[in-house]
């Protein structure tokens, strides 16, 4: 028993041109959508603008990030920046050197746990993801560390080794 073919109406009153591409147009037009939404393995990230010194101090300070960090490779940041790093896959573990002074340092959440590695003193502040946002402060430059939310068996395990790249490129 022979199947019939069934072409549904609305194509049969298209012209034969535009019935043989519908189906090659209909493909491509779903590839592009597919490839435009992976998404990109460069992590996107808010670049800082340092002034001279501090920019000096934080590219220093890019020379020296290491390859892996606690185990998480690398990754390429969007825009590539000498002032970002970042490491893993997502969630991303990032450093941004030469930020603005967090302005909350001026309020009550300058009150905010503050832990010292290694005589660097760490603002942290947990943010509404899980995350922590780490800034080390009293340097010439601040250095901002998000560690992502269930990575690291503490929030500040990225920030404490990376304390001795920071103390050795960015003075106090």
């Amino acid at each position: 028993m022979a199947r019939e073919l069934r072409i549904p109406k609305a194509l049969t009153a298209l012209p034969a041109p535009v019935r043989w591409l519908a189906l090659p147009v209909a493909l491509t037009c779903t590839t592009v959508v597919l490839i435009g939404s992976w998404s990109s393995s460069a992590a996107e990230v808010d670049v800082p603008h340092p002034a001279d010194r501090a920019a000096g101090y934080c590219k220093a300070l890019a020379a020296a990030l290491p390859q892996e960090l606690l185990g998480h490779p690398r990754v390429e940041t969007s825009p590539a920046s000498p002032y970002v790093a970042a490491w893993g896959s997502s969630p991303r573990t990032v450093v941004r050197c030469g930020i603005e002074r967090p302005e909350e340092l001026n309020g009550p959440h300058a009150a905010d746990l503050s832990p010292t590695v290694d005589d660097l003193t760490w603002w942290s502040q947990k943010r509404s993801d899980g995350s922590y946002r780490l800034v080390a402060t009293m340097r010439r430059a601040y250095v901002e560390v998000i560690s992502p939310p269930g990575v690291y068996s503490s929030p500040l395990d990225p920030a404490a080794a990376l304390t001795p790249l920071v103390k050795a490129n960015i003075p106090g």
